[in-house]
C-alpha cells in the first residue's frame, strides 16, 4: 500500500504551519521528528481527515482521498497522544464500542476486539476498568483501539510521551511487532523512540522538510562533517538557533 502526500500546505489564517509536504510512505515504520510547532500534527490532521489542507493532494495507492471518503477512513488507525479514554470501562466494552463508531460488523466484531488485546498484551487485565490502568497501559489501550479492524495505516502522536523508561522500551517493543505490512507513522519529539524504531525519519521545521531518508542514509550523508553521527546528533544541528 502506498500513501503519497504531493504539496501538502496548510494555513492558518496568514500563517503557514504546514509548506509543501511531499513524501511517498509504503510499508514499514517513519518518524516525524521536529520541535513544537513543526507541523507534525497539522500533518497528522490532514492525512486523518481531521483537518483540510490548503493546498495538495493524498492519494491512496493512486487514489485521490477526498474521491474515497469514507472508505479511506477505513485504512486509517490514529492513536492521539491525549489518554482520553472511557476510565469506567473495561477495556474490552471500550473496544466494542470503538468496534461500533468504526462500523465493524457484529459478527466479526467479537473475533476481532479477542486478537486486538492479544495483540496490545492486555488479555488478563481486558475485564479491568481502564480507570485502574497505569499509563503504559493505557497507551496500550489506546493503540488497541487505533488497530482496531486492522487498518494498513496507523498514525501515532507522540505516543511515549510521560512513559518512564521501562514503559517505553516496551511500548516500541510493541509498536514494532504490529508495524509488520504496515505503514506506521509516528510523530514525536524523542529521538530515542525513533532511532529504535523507524526505517525512514523525516525531519520538519517550521512546517517544512529539512532532512528525511532511512537510518544508513542520514548516518552516511552526515559522517564526512560529524564525529560518529546519530540522529540525536543530527537533529541537534538541524535545530540549532531555534528556540
Amino acid at each position: 500500500m502506498l500513501l503519497e502526500a504531493k504539496g501538502l500546505t496548510k494555513y492558518y489564517g496568514k500563517k503557514p504551519a504546514l509548506v509543501d509536504f511531499s513524501y511517498d510512505f509504503h510499508s514499514g515504520i517513519y518518524g516525524l521528528l521536529g520541535p513544537n510547532g513543526a507541523g507534525k500534527s497539522t500533518l497528522m490532521g490532514i492525512m486523518t481527515t481531521n483537518l483540510k489542507a490548503t493546498a495538495g493532494e493524498l492519494f491512496l495507492d493512486g487514489r485521490d482521498i477526498r474521491a474515497m471518503g469514507r472508505e479511506y477512513r477505513r485504512y486509517i488507525g490514529y492513536m492521539p497522544q491525549q489518554q482520553k479514554l472511557y476510565d469506567g470501562f473495561s477495556l474490552e466494552r471500550f473496544l466494542y464500542y470503538i468496534a461500533a463508531l468504526k462500523g465493524i460488523e457484529k459478527k466479526s466484531a467479537s473475533e476481532d476486539v479477542e486478537r486486538t488485546i492479544h495483540a496490545v498484551n492486555l488479555w488478563d487485565a481486558r475485564e479491568d476498568t481502564i480507570g485502574t490502568y497505569s499509563g503504559g497501559m493505557r497507551q496500550r489501550a489506546l493503540l488497541a483501539q487505533a488497530i482496531l479492524g486492522n487498518p494498513q495505516i496507523v498514525i501515532m502522536d507522540e505516543p511515549t510521551v510521560g512513559l518512564d523508561p521501562k514503559e517505553r522500551v516496551n511500548f516500541r517493543e510493541l509498536v514494532a511487532s504490529i508495524a509488520e505490512e504496515r505503514t506506521v507513522i509516528i510523530a514525536t519529539h524523542i529521538v530515542s523512540d525513533l532511532e529504535k524504531l523507524a526505517s525512514e525519519i523525516i525531519f520538519l521545521s517550521h512546517g517544512k522538510i529539512v532532512e528525511s531518508g532511512t537510518m544508513e542514509e542520514l548516518l552516511a550523508r552526515y559522517r564526512e562533517t560529524m564525529e560518529e553521527p546519530s540522529v540525536e546528533k543530527i537533529y541537534m544541528r538541524l535545530n540549532e538557533g531555534e528556540s
